[in-house]
């Protein structure tokens, strides 16, 4: 239990088989997985489009069926961590994920704990990676589904995000690793589903009261997009669905676009631009396709911020090794060190809004532009630390 492995980012955060991290998709080295191969990958990320859609139409926010930014940040108002009174529920779509894809690895034997590749750096990285996230007002889930939702401020985003991811892959090819990983015991793997198995009691227990701001220890908001939300066991079922799905199909935003740019392989990405696809055909059946960028819904159209926020975002989920939702996927496959990277993106939400770096609809937060030139000088000092060739 004590071997220790050096592997490439996309393997240490949730890629078991070096095949699925390469994108290669087809048979998983693990044996027969069809949602790994190139069919299963656009089946996954079309089903997990069409849910994502069809979650807004039940009543969470618009433009916003799933963000992981967005969606552990108000856990974290829920917590009590932050007072933004518009953002505080406690989301049930993120307990999904990570119990989704921890149901899939048990089932499919893939379930092994690991950690130990810089830990603090990790969390440093998901702070980071939530700040620049939430500049923007998405992680690359909610990028694309404000695309697919009419919103153009998107566009930026998605830019400033290939972008990101882009300076990260040029890192990778360089040799940049955040170290060796090693088998822990199956009880350290099991802290991560057992924290999202509390916030689910948490939830149950202490369930929202109509017009009250707390209900026990936990929050809950009255207006605003954290008043906006589904059914708890729609949302609990639509993220369980997703996370099985994407544990199968490796399904990754950042992967898509650093193994175009490392391995010119369109394999995640086509599940990726599926999402989008049939996020964008549920969005104009059921009446949610708006396009323009003026007065879309918890969005800015302060272009030069949109795409900074997420060239941020979008280098520190490469260094990092895989998107918000990946290393929810990951944790849930007992990767202790992506459980570490999402509780920073918990942090980075707290701080986004104590800090005022966190958009609004009138642009970046009044210290968001600070936040981002320290997040990308930290990223960018990180990377160079890490990398064993000369840049």
């Amino acid at each position: 239990m004590n071997a220790s492995t050096e592997t490439s980012p996309a393997v240490e955060n949730g890629d078991t088989c070096p095949a699925c991290a390469a994108g290669q998709g087809g048979t998983c080295q693990r044996g027969e997985n069809f949602l790994a191969s190139a069919k299963g990958i656009l089946l996954a990320g079309g089903i997990i489009g069409g849910l994502a859609a069809l979650l807004q139409f039940l009543g969470n926010p618009a433009n916003m069926g799933i963000c992981v930014a967005c969606f552990e940040r108000d856990i974290a108002g829920a917590l009590g961590l932050h007072q933004a009174k518009v953002v505080q529920y406690l989301r049930p779509e993120i307990i999904g994920l990570g119990l989704g894809a921890f149901g899939a690895a048990l089932f499919t034997r893939e379930f092994s704990p690991r950690g130990g590749a810089s830990p603090l750096v990790r969390l440093l990285l998901g702070m980071i990676a939530a700040v620049g996230a939430l500049v923007f007002l998405g992680c690359p889930w909610r990028a694309m589904l404000r695309l697919a939702g009419g919103d153009g401020n998107a566009l930026l985003g998605l830019a400033g995000l290939a972008v990101g991811i882009f300076i990260g892959a040029q890192f990778l090819r360089r040799g940049f690793s955040l170290g060796a990983t090693k088998a822990l015991p199956h009880a350290v793997g099991l802290i991560f589903p057992a924290v999202l198995l509390a916030l689910l009691a948490l939830r149950l227990i202490f369930a929202p009261v109509e017009g009250q701001e707390q209900s026990g220890i936990l929050w809950y908001s009255l207006k605003g997009p954290g008043s906006q939300h589904a059914a708890l066991w729609i949302s609990l079922a639509v993220g369980l669905a997703a996370g099985f799905l994407a544990q199968r199909s490796r399904f990754c935003t950042v992967g898509a676009f650093r193994d175009i740019f490392l391995h010119k392989s369109f394999h995640l990405f086509s599940g990726f631009l599926a999402l989008g696809v049939i996020a964008f055909a549920a969005n104009l059946l059921l009446g949610q396709f708006h396009p323009g960028f003026e007065g879309q819904p918890v969005a800015h159209t302060d272009g030069l911020w949109n795409f900074s926020g997420m060239v941020v975002a979008g280098l520190a989920f490469a260094l990092a090794g895989g998107c918000p939702g990946r290393q929810l996927f990951a944790g849930g496959e007992g990767s202790c060190d992506a459980a570490i990277f999402a509780l920073g993106m918990v942090g980075g939400g707290v701080l986004a809004h104590r800090l005022g770096t966190a958009g609004s609809a009138t642009g970046a937060g009044p210290n968001g532009p600070l936040a981002v030139g320290i997040g990308l000088a930290v990223c960018l000092v990180i990377a160079l630390a890490y990398t064993r060739k000369r840049v």
